[in-house]
């Protein structure tokens, strides 16, 4: 199998990056081919504008979503994109390793997502509608795994925890970015009092922990986020009366919690 790790912080002898390192070792031994996205070390452009448009269609007016579906289309993303895009497509499962940052992702991986995640690509899915999404769509059939690094204890963290849950915080990612188009998402793997981990025997704890959650990339379940073609949307937007009844929010969108 192919998997493709992408990965945000700046300091080498960061945990993160050395949960990287972790990641590209286990994987290997186990026979996967290891691809890197290092974004901070590919000095990756964050910032998504009109740089990203060499050929627009509209000079006059810059419409994102025009201009990334006209660049997709006709071949005239930037090389970049183009080769984060590939790197994508033939992956069989992706890993993001990061930091959280103000309760998500540090702005160089977000910048990856809004770059890359052209339309046509990543959404407007072959014909340009609101079909092929959460659950399908091109990257449909491929798994993702996060790995995020948290600064506070994992109390913080707990179902009343003054943070609030990984689970919900990362919504936006695991949810919108990875279940959108069509990935398999596991439960987050999360480290959490990482700003705090100070021995050689904290982070072995820390590095076997991960190695344990890699073994299980192509075999743990994902979160079964409720797809919008499954049956759960009858009009593809608003979930059925007779789904998870009494239940709002973003519980109500992982099926297990609601209906055991």
């Amino acid at each position: 199998m192919k998997v493709l790790i992408v990965y945000a912080h700046p300091e080498p002898t960061s945990l993160t990056r050395r949960l990287v390192d972790v990641t590209a070792e286990t994987l290997s031994a186990a026979g996967h081919t290891v691809v890197h996205s290092d974004l901070y070390g590919m000095k990756w452009k964050a910032v998504y504008d009109a740089d990203d448009f060499p050929m627009r269609s509209n000079p006059e007016r810059l419409s994102f979503i025009m201009e990334s579906g006209n660049a997709y289309a006709s071949g005239h993303q930037t090389p970049d994109v183009i080769a984060e895009q590939q790197k994508l497509l033939t992956a069989d499962a992706v890993v993001l390793q990061f930091p959280l940052w103000w309760y998500g992702v540090p702005a160089i991986l977000k910048g990856w997502i809004e770059r890359v995640y052209a339309f046509g690509f990543a959404y407007g899915y072959q014909n340009g509608s609101n079909e092929f999404r959460f659950g399908d769509g091109i990257l449909k059939g491929k798994r993702a795994l996060v790995n995020v690094q948290a600064g506070g204890p994992a109390a913080d963290y707990g179902p009343r925890g003054i943070n609030g849950p990984i689970e919900q915080l990362l919504f936006p990612l695991t949810h919108g970015a990875l279940f959108y188009p069509g990935m398999d998402v596991l439960p987050t793997h999360a480290v959490y009092g990482a700003g705090h981990v100070s021995t050689a025997e904290e982070v072995e704890a820390i590095k076997a922990a991960w190695r344990v959650r890699l073994a299980g990339l192509f075999t743990d379940t994902p979160i079964p986020f409720r797809s919008q073609n499954g049956g759960d949307f009858p009009d593809r937007h608003t979930m059925s009366d007779d789904v998870a009844p009494g239940q709002t929010g973003l519980v109500a969108h992982v099926a297990d919690l609601v209906d055991a």
